[in-house]
């Protein structure tokens, strides 16, 4: 677990309890997304597909469930104590690997190119968190945390108010950095404050994460927009108007997380976290 300050990055809470914490709230956006997403084709009257027949759904469905299954090997092993989620990552790396070569989508000779590819994404990502770790230590040794955590408090008593200000903050620099440095940097700062307030860790994780990800849907540094357009074969000022009504919706649906604890909390503490 990588740590910032003495501080691990996840807060030092239970990593299985984030995973579980984020199922309601993801499925929260993505239902947000699509009731947007059904008006705007019934106002603008996009035509339909085929009704796809059952039996074509159910063979489908058969053919996918291997890759479906992943999920559950993976979450279901860091959930039961089976391995930890480093150990997760691999396995679930191996296992796309043997489900690559089964549906025969990779061969022997691509493999020196993918781990290639591999190596130069995980020395990326590296060195952003190396990047992370040096400008959280001057954050550190400044007294900056403890300080914005005064200032803070001074603004407002008020935990509706600290929070909201927390979400401006984070809605506003996801736009501009990458989420794994954001992480990596705010968790220390925004953290104690929050624990000051009681509000629990793994809510406030959850938080954090929503916001970050509507940061990597919105220009100009948002890369799941760049991905989008490289897709659509179309440009990013092309998509940012479309965009608006998703992001209102994304930006509703963080606003019932934030405020309704209980939709991040309530599958934790069913499974006993």
């Amino acid at each position: 677990m990588i740590r910032i300050s003495g501080l691990p990055a996840s807060g030092g809470v239970s990593i299985a309890a984030l995973f579980l914490a984020g199922y309601v709230p993801g499925i929260l956006v993505g239902l947000s997304l699509m009731a947007v997403a059904g008006v705007w084709a019934w106002r603008s009257d996009y035509p339909t597909s085929d009704r796809v027949p059952l039996g074509e759904t159910l063979r489908r469905f058969r053919d996918a469930m291997p890759s479906l299954f992943m999920l559950v090997v993976v979450i279901g092993g860091i959930v039961a104590g089976i391995f930890t989620a480093t150990e997760a990552a691999a396995i679930a790396v191996l296992y796309a690997l043997v489900l690559a070569f089964i549906y025969r989508e990779v061969t022997v000779q691509e493999l020196p190119e993918i781990l290639l590819g591999a190596v130069e994404t995980t020395a990326v990502v590296m060195l952003l968190i190396g990047t992370s770790i040096a400008m959280s230590w001057v954050l550190s040794y400044e007294m900056i945390p403890q300080n914005l955590s005064r200032a803070l408090l001074t603004l407002t008593d008020s935990t509706v108010g600290i929070l909201l200000i927390i979400n401006a903050i984070l809605l506003v620099m996801g736009t501009f950095m990458d989420m794994t440095p954001a992480v990596l940097i705010f968790t220390p700062i925004f953290l104690p404050i929050v624990t000051e307030l009681g509000i629990e860790p793994v809510h406030f994780g959850i938080v954090m994460v929503l916001n970050l990800c509507v940061g990597l849907c919105t220009p100009p540094v948002g890369s799941v927009l760049f991905v989008g357009a490289a897709v659509g074969n179309t440009t990013i000022s092309r998509l940012v108007r479309p965009l608006l009504p998703l992001f209102l919706a994304m930006v509703v649906a963080l606003l019932v997380v934030t405020f309704v604890p209980e939709v991040s909390l309530w599958l934790p503490r069913l499974f006993g976290y």
